[in-house]
């Protein structure tokens, strides 16, 4: 490792969903402990990283935050190239935003090295009392097509560590293997 770089390997991830399920601040959760109560929507997309170490191993996660809305879709489609993590978000408060997670992930599956690997998000579950999306409805579909699964609270920092770190190291050890 030279003196001018500062981790062993960077890894590329994305994360797409619908509108206002909370992408913005996982992002900023996991890289700078923090939440915006703030809603605002993302144009285009966002950026930001953070290093991990795996087996004595630094890894550069470099964070990809993509737009919601289907008129930024073209824009968002250009960032899954070299891509090997997308985190697919939905929000267990809006059971829509569930019921699109499948479109989402067919768009991944599309436009993504074949190798990419994919997490499904249920964020908000800060928000139990208004809930419209079971636990194990989440489960069910990330099993139905091969993902990991979890849910989040990117207010309180729920599970947003766990998600990037777990798929950090099982990317990893595809590598290693």
């Amino acid at each position: 490792m030279s003196a001018s770089v500062n981790f062993h390997y960077l890894f590329k991830y994305i994360i797409i969903g619908d509108s206002a399920v909370g992408k913005s601040n996982l992002l900023l959760q996991y890289a700078h402990n923090k939440f915006n109560d703030d809603y605002q929507a993302t144009i285009g997309v966002e950026f930001g990283a953070k290093n991990i170490t795996v087996n004595n191993k630094i890894y550069r996660i470099q964070i990809w935050d993509t737009a919601g809305q289907e008129n930024c879709r073209s824009i968002t489609r250009a960032y899954y190239k070299n891509s090997v993590c997308a985190m697919v978000v939905y929000d267990i408060t809006n059971k829509d935003t569930f019921n699109n997670v499948q479109t989402w992930i067919e768009d991944c599956k599309n436009q993504s090295p074949k190798t990419i690997f994919m997490v499904l998000v249920g964020n908000k579950n800060d928000l139990e009392d208004k809930r419209q999306v079971k636990y194990e409805d989440g489960m069910e579909l990330a099993n139905k097509n091969g993902m990991m699964f979890y849910e989040t609270s990117a207010k309180s920092g729920f599970n947003v560590e766990e998600i990037f770190n777990s798929s950090a190291k099982a990317i990893a050890q595809k590598i290693d293997d």
